[in-house]
């Protein structure tokens, strides 16, 4: 964690080591905290969010992007939609943005061990996991078969495009990426369809297996059931909610469903927990 200040909406300064345009519209920070004790002393688990401000604009909620596996410095992805998310983008490497983190609950990944993981990301929701399937690469001898199944509107909305590379020529991952159909070019070398269809055809084992899940809502509507389909139970079956979010600390009551506060009670959630809230979410 970081080191604690009585003001609780008081951000720590972090400089902008490195830029990466993911896409036309989405791009990665890589931020380094100014403050030498808060460098040291920043810490998070796989799941967890942050607040990241662009001074004069106001402040975003992304996931941490990055595994905690890798020290000195903290990863956020995100699309330029709005106000303060076209000010981030406005920002150059060497420009201090303010982060406040991390809050929320983790990926149980301690629990994983020993057992196959598969993810399931559309679009910009593969950050959200990214930070997982790192974390699980970076100790990979503690999991069995590693699946990622991945996919976007068309080859361009592909986020991480040159760590799908890696992983999908890495022996000890299976990668299955795919695009809508008509969202591919002639040179694609993956699938054409949409995600929980090519889930369901890549039929991963539910057998001692974790699914991960991350996506637009009507992306994860249609691969629960896919899951269930394959013999995953609800209680094999994670998923992480950053929709909605805003102060961070369940004080602005913006994410709540129900009297669930997705920020301190998630974002990480199994699919049963989820099912609980459809009603109301």
């Amino acid at each position: 964690m970081c080191i604690p200040d009585k003001n609780i909406y008081k951000p720590h300064l972090a400089t902008i080591e490195q830029i990466i345009d993911e896409t036309p519209d989405v791009r990665t920070f890589r931020l380094v905290f100014e403050d030498e004790a808060v460098r040291d002393s920043f810490s998070f688990r796989s799941g967890q969010f942050a607040e990241y401000s662009a001074f004069g604009a106001g402040e975003s909620t992304f996931c941490i992007a990055s595994s905690p596996t890798r020290t000195g410095h903290i990863e956020c992805c995100f699309r330029a939609v709005g106000k303060v998310t076209e000010a981030l983008r406005r920002l150059e490497v060497g420009d201090s943005v303010g982060v406040r983190g991390p809050y929320g609950n983790s990926f149980p990944i301690e629990d994983f061990y020993g057992r196959n993981l598969v993810f399931v990301a559309g679009g910009i929701a593969l950050p959200p996991l990214r930070t997982l399937i790192w974390n699980a690469l970076d100790q990979r001898d503690r999991f069995g078969d590693i699946t990622i199944v991945y996919g976007a509107r068309t080859e361009s909305d592909l986020v991480y495009k040159r760590e799908l590379k890696e992983w999908q020529e890495r022996s000890d991952v299976r990668l299955v990426k795919t695009v809508d159909p008509g969202g591919n070019g002639p040179d694609w070398d993956g699938q054409v369809g949409f995600v929980p269809t090519i889930l369901e055809e890549a039929a991963p084992s539910a057998e001692n297996t974790i699914a991960l899940v991350c996506g637009p809502p009507i992306m994860i509507k249609f691969t629960l059931p896919v899951l269930e389909k394959l013999g995953f139970g609800d209680e094999q079956i994670y998923t992480t909610l950053e929709n909605r979010m805003k102060c961070g600390l369940g004080k602005c009551g913006r994410c709540n469903v129900g009297n669930v506060y997705v920020c301190k009670d998630g974002p990480v959630f199994t699919a049963g927990q989820v099912k609980a809230m459809s009603q109301e979410f």
